[in-house]
């Protein structure tokens, strides 16, 4: 039997159906718009000191890097992981010195979404792309010219978005161009894009807390949860 390649991200089973709540501290005002707790906050930090170590590991010290966040979910991946690189670097014999910037994208509209795993159905949600992306904040990405740059995103769901925002950033000439992503959405929706460094490769299920949201609630929640129909309907807008 060939031998099987390894995987370099925890792969969460389509019938992993979670913790339950009541083993986590949930704030109150969420306990009754999830379904369970599909990733603890102590093992989102654990993977990703983990990254951060493979990151280092893998880059150049001798050249900085640009560090991109990909607002607004992806705000606390990219704190924590920047903070583990930072301890690194205090720690052992490679450092890496960091630039860091922040955008946002525009890439959804509004619809009516029946569907299974981007929102509930008959809600409305931004989960449909509505062709090209626009870059929104951030410094001019002409000062990515000639760097490394990586990129930070907190979850991947059919990654045509990250597709979209690559090859916007490939107009500035960047010396390389690296992707974490906290998560990676296993869907058929997907056009097969992978990043370089993914945390958890995740069900096609709706997925918040983290800095994850749902029509701008649940960044406040620890956990990375399944929202359940409850939720899905008490924060439609």
């Amino acid at each position: 039997m060939a031998e099987e390649e390894q995987q370099d991200y925890i792969r969460i089973a389509d019938n992993y159906e979670g913790y339950d709540l009541d083993m986590f501290c949930i704030p109150r005002h969420y306990q009754e718009d999830l379904e369970s707790v599909l990733i603890p906050r102590g093992l989102i930090a654990d993977r990703t000191e983990r990254l951060a170590r493979n990151i280092v590991q893998n880059l150049d010290n001798s050249e900085p890097i640009v560090a991109l966040c990909v607002l607004k979910g992806g705000y606390k991946f990219f704190t924590d992981l920047l903070d583990c690189i930072k301890a690194l670097n205090r720690n052992t014999e490679r450092s890496v010195p960091m630039y860091v910037d922040f955008i946002r994208l525009k890439s959804y509209e509004k619809h009516i979404d029946c569907g299974k795993g981007a929102a509930g159905a008959g809600n409305v949600h931004n989960d449909k792309s509505s062709g090209d992306i626009r870059v929104i904040g951030g410094d001019n990405l002409s000062n990515l010219t000639g760097k490394n740059v990586l990129i930070v995103e907190d979850i991947i769901d059919t990654g045509n978005t990250m597709q979209k925002l690559l090859n916007i950033v490939a107009k500035y000439s960047p010396q390389s161009v690296q992707v974490a992503s906290l998560l990676v959405k296993r869907t058929e929706r997907s056009v097969g894009y992978r990043p370089d460094y993914i945390g958890f490769e995740v069900p096609d299920k709706f997925v918040v807390g983290y800095a994850l949201d749902y029509n701008e609630y649940f960044r406040d929640l620890s956990h990375v949860c399944i929202i359940n129909e409850h939720g899905k309907k008490k924060y439609t807008v």
